[in-house]
């Protein structure tokens, strides 16, 4: 705790060397001017709003991308004709320009569903990935056992496969997280929906309001910290991401 104390105090600093350096709000805010703006912004109406809707925004890319990506996982992970038949999939997705995946959904989706469509093109690679990792992490000695002894599939998938699928799982979700959080706010910035974090920043910025656009930032980061700390504090309640949990913070 005292390090970490130490680093923020080490970041608010060069914040503000960088901001005596520009000489001008206008460049370059400090964090007392941006704070300052942040807190005027809160009892606004819009400033709910907009929030409220990039958090809808970014929990529906959350809610398609996950179930998607750990089933075509599964598939691709089970079986090497899954993967060939899902590798130019990954392939187009890992080589198209956010700029052109964003432009092109803008013009089929409209501005209010293209954040979307773009997190879920963001998180659906990783939670594939994932999947795909968690199956190759299954233990192959106990994967012989299981197909020597007379175990039922459904007895295989829940002792097996269930128990080294889920970490892997749970921690592709928390990391996805704070990324769908920066993607739906980028494309806010570009295609502007109505109501949109990114949109206030995009108004922030032909207004030349530099610590109002500093300030929707600082709101965006607090906005992503939450809510990956309140998706782990709910996670702990489920052992195998607990498991996952201690394992990783020992990892170098």
């Amino acid at each position: 705790m005292v390090w970490f104390c130490l680093g923020m105090a080490a970041l608010l600093l060069c914040w503000e060397a960088g901001s005596r350096i520009g000489g001008s709000d206008l460049i370059f805010p400090g964090p007392l001017g941006v704070v300052k703006r942040f807190i005027l912004l809160i009892p606004q109406r819009n400033f709910l709003q907009a929030l409220g809707s990039s958090l809808a925004r970014v929990i529906l890319g959350i809610a398609i991308s996950v179930p998607l990506g750990v089933g075509v996982g599964i598939v691709a992970g089970m079986d090497t004709r899954g993967r060939a038949f899902f590798r130019p999939l990954f392939s187009l997705i890992s080589a198209t320009p956010v700029m052109s995946v964003l432009l092109i959904a803008f013009l089929i989706l409209g501005a209010e569903q293209t954040p979307v469509f773009t997190a879920f093109l963001m998180v659906f690679p990783i939670m594939a990935a994932a999947t795909m990792e968690g199956l190759r992490a299954v233990d192959p000695r106990l994967q012989e056992l299981f197909s020597i002894y007379p175990v039922s599939p459904g007895a295989a998938i829940r002792y097996l496969y269930i128990p080294t699928l889920i970490p892997f799982i749970l921690g592709g979700l928390r990391s996805s997280l704070s990324l769908c959080w920066k993607v739906v706010v980028a494309a806010e910035v570009l295609v502007q929906p109505f109501q949109a974090v990114g949109t206030r920043m995009q108004m922030a910025k032909a207004q030349l309001e530099t610590p109002e656009l500093f300030a929707w930032t600082l709101a965006t980061v607090i906005a992503a910290a939450l809510s990956q700390g309140i998706l782990t504090l709910i996670l702990r309640r489920v052992p195998y991401f607990s498991v996952y949990l201690h394992y990783s913070k020992k990892r170098p």
